[in-house]
This record gives structure tokens, sequence and C-alpha cells, in this order.
């Protein structure tokens, strides 16, 4: 499998919607459910990725995230880790993706950021997600999902403590740029992206085009002020629509995958390398982004 650090501040990139949104509307649901059809059922899996594939993209996710040992005790997996991990390189390797990135969601255990104790418990629960991938053939780490800049901090210090792999590190952000959770800001989140060894910064938004490509601003800026050299990234929610809609809104401007096609040029003048979209997403907005930057260089200043 090609090394994607070569292909970094070169050529626009996109990667694949997540499989987990069309399990669920086959009425796999929840998270244990989608590791259990990994596991037992993986042609529901590939079928997933075959559309995927299809569409495009030349950047392929593992289909589970939850690889720390407090979600795998959650979901009662804590004794198939190490299967479970195989299984969710080896089914979309087998599509022959370009590049494969394995995700990691944060780890769900409570974080006091005064305490030692707390900062090393989380920090090591991602360096044993990493370390199940000892031997696999993936491209890079992807901290998928996270909303507080110490639980991040944590997960990028664990994965760095096991691996030297490329790290793309991706919080979600409101529109005004404050982390999901309230508690910190994407420009406090890239900083440390920059401090503690991410190779790609990145943001998950459901905000329209313009603002999305604002938010992005900010990322180049805040890395400029870091005088850190890292690609961008930005991941736009489609929310499930409405029959009765008719246009983008603020609540769901993503309602359509046509509209990814002004996304996606606001966002490559912003900076932006990588490009993804997620939430209810079908393989038809992987299908527009693909084609949207098809042949497109990163835009550089």
């Amino acid at each position: 499998m090609a090394d994607i650090a070569l292909r970094f501040f070169k050529d626009m990139l996109v990667v694949a919607s997540p499989v987990q949104a069309a399990l669920r509307r086959q009425g796999i649901e929840d998270a244990r459910d989608q590791a259990l059809a990994v596991l037992l059922e993986p042609e529901t899996i590939e079928d997933a990725y075959r559309l995927e594939t299809a569409a495009g993209p030349q950047c392929l996710v593992t289909p589970v995230a939850d690889f720390a040992p407090a979600r795998l005790t959650a979901l009662g997996m804590e004794d198939a880790a190490e299967k479970l991990a195989r299984a969710a390189v080896a089914i979309p390797r087998s599509f022959k993706p370009q590049h494969l990135l394995v995700e990691i969601a944060p780890c769900g255990l409570p974080l006091d950021p005064s305490s030692k104790g707390s900062l090393v418990e989380n920090r090591d629960q991602y360096a044993r997600a990493a370390g199940l991938f000892d031997a696999a053939d993936f491209d890079a780490f992807f901290l998928n999902g996270f909303t507080t800049v110490d639980d991040l901090k944590c997960a990028l210090m664990g994965l760095r403590k096991v691996s030297d792999a490329p790290v793309f590190a991706s919080v979600d952000v409101t529109a005004d740029g404050m982390l999901a959770s309230g508690r910190g800001t994407l420009a406090e989140a890239v900083a440390v992206m920059a401090e503690f060894g991410a190779s790609v910064a990145g943001f998950a938004t459901l905000s329209a085009p313009a603002r999305a490509a604002a938010l992005a601003t900010t990322v180049r800026e805040t890395l400029g002020a870091q005088g850190a050299d890292l690609c961008i990234m930005a991941t736009l929610a489609a929310r499930e629509r409405n029959d009765r809609q008719q246009g983008s809104t603020p609540e769901n401007p993503y309602y359509v995958p046509d509209t990814m096609v002004a996304a996606a040029a606001d966002l490559r003048a912003a900076g932006v390398q990588f490009l993804r979209a997620a939430g209810n997403a079908t393989p038809a907005y992987t299908g527009v982004l693909a084609a949207a930057v098809a042949g497109q260089d990163v835009a550089v200043e």
C-alpha cells in the first residue's frame, strides 16, 4: 500500500464516508451490532464498502473505531480485540484502496486534567488501541470524533508512545469554532495537534460551505502561528433529509449530494486537502466530492 505521507500537500484527496451510516440503514443500529457484523457477517460490511469504493475515494476508513480498552469493554468485546482489529483492516483492504486509515474513537473514560493518574490512564487507552495494529498494513491512524482538547492530547500522546505512523486528528466543532462539548475552541485543538505530532489537522462540522471554509481558515492561521506544517482535513456532516426540503437550510445545508460541489471549491480555496462527507451521507456524496476535486492539487497561497 502506498505511503500517504508522499501525497501530503500535493493532490486533493477524498476520504470515504463512514460505512456505519449504511449499516444503520440496513437495521444494524448500535456499535456492538456493527462490531459483531465485522466479525460474523463480513459480507454485509463488504457490501457497504463496495458502494463507497465505486464512488471513487482515495482513502477508505476501517468500519469500527471502538478499539480503546474501555470502549471494547463497554461492547463486551475485550476478549476479541485482536480479532476485531485484524478484521477491521482486512475488509476494506480487500478492496485495494490507495490508502487505508485506522479510525480510533474517544475512549469515553472520565478525564481529570489536574490528575496525573487520570491523564496517564487515558493516554494508555489510546496506546493500547494503537498497539493492536502493530503488524497491520495501513497508512495512518485517524483520531475522529473528539470534542475536548484534553482527550485529544491524551490520544495523540498515546499513539506517539507506540507508533510513528501518520496521524489524522479531527474534532467536532460548531459554526462559531467552539468544540462540540463547549470546552475549548478549534484553534486550541489545532495547537495541540501541532504540538503532539499529528500529521493532518481536521474538523467535522454541520456548517454551510462558507462557514466551513472560515473554519478551515482558522486551522490554517493557527498552524501558521505555530510554525507547524500540517495538512488540513474537513468533514461535512449531512443530516437525514426531509422529503419536503427543497433547498439548503442552516440546519441541513448538505441535504443532497450536489451541495458538495460548492463546498469542495470553498474548502479547497481555504487550503483543505482532505475532504469527507459524514453523518447521513451516502456514497453519492463521496462520488460528488471525488468528481469535484478530480485532478486538482492543493491550493497554495
